[in-house]
């Protein structure tokens, strides 16, 4: 595997890499420490779209810098906005939430300061790696405001509710064991081994087959947002629709015959 370079400051508000089947896509506006304006969103969802529609990329994975994976939403480009500018622009929907229609796995590199719109960026990934250094927090509170960016709605679905609220409430910020322990991330690593053990699992994730990827996620997505039954019967449909499959077929015969399957993601 190929490990990309670290980026430079520059120009572009997010870098786009390959690496085997994955798809790196880097945060890029070190001096904001990864703040998030809407040149950055419509780049990482111009980004994440070309991956999802790539035949070759089985995994994304989103990666910040060393001190922040994205401090928060841009203060400064917004402090002086009304009501009729966010409504006319369609602050966060029109861009924040293209991560939503990506029906591959994104698993989140997470090192330094998640925080605000950073840390909701996280939570909307399907997998949150996180360096020792992970900081995350939701501080809206404290500028009068409130996480806007699907916050207060996917924190109680992965913390709970006593926690979720702790956080939006107090401003409270979680460092990386704390926020394993709540399950709000789904592993911890070294700092220094974090892109690596990413790309890993995202490069191990890539080699299964797409179509089952798919169809677990939407299932998994599917028990946030319905009851059990509708769940269990959304999940049921999608394992009877896994004997079309041309690689479950070759999944279960490789099993049987002791050797490596060979997907052709069909």
């Amino acid at each position: 595997m190929d490990t990309p370079t670290p980026p430079a400051a520059g120009a572009a508000p997010v870098l786009v890499e390959r690496a085997g089947r994955v798809g790196l896509v880097t945060l890029n506006r070190p001096k904001a420490l990864n703040a998030l304006d809407d040149a950055l969103m419509d780049a990482l969802g111009a980004a994440l779209l070309a991956f999802d529609a790539d035949e070759g990329i089985g995994a994304i994975v989103i990666a910040g810098g060393p001190k922040a994976f994205a401090a928060g939403a841009d203060i400064a480009a917004m402090v002086d906005w009304t009501i009729a500018d966010v409504e006319r622009d369609r602050f966060i929907t029109r861009n924040w939430e293209t991560i939503r229609r990506v029906r591959k796995p994104v698993l989140a590199a997470v090192s330094g300061w998640a925080m605000g719109g950073g840390c909701e960026l996280a939570l909307a990934c399907d997998i949150v790696v996180a360096g020792r250094s992970a900081r995350f927090g939701l501080p809206e509170i404290r500028l009068a405001m409130l996480p806007g960016a699907g916050g207060t709605q996917r924190l109680p679905r992965a913390i709970g509710k006593a926690k979720a609220m702790d956080m939006c409430l107090s401003g409270r910020v979680l460092d990386a064991d704390e926020a394993d322990r709540y399950g709000l991330v789904s592993r911890v690593v070294d700092d220094d081994r974090l892109l690596e053990e990413t790309l890993a699992l995202a490069t191990a994730i890539a080699g299964y087959s797409l179509p089952a990827l798919r169809a677990i996620k939407e299932s998994v997505d599917r028990a946030y947002e319905s009851t059990l039954a509708e769940g269990v019967l959304f999940e049921r449909r999608q394992l009877y629709a896994r004997f079309a499959s041309e690689d479950a077929h070759e999944g279960m015969r490789a099993f049987l015959d002791k050797r490596t399957p060979s997907f052709g993601h069909r």
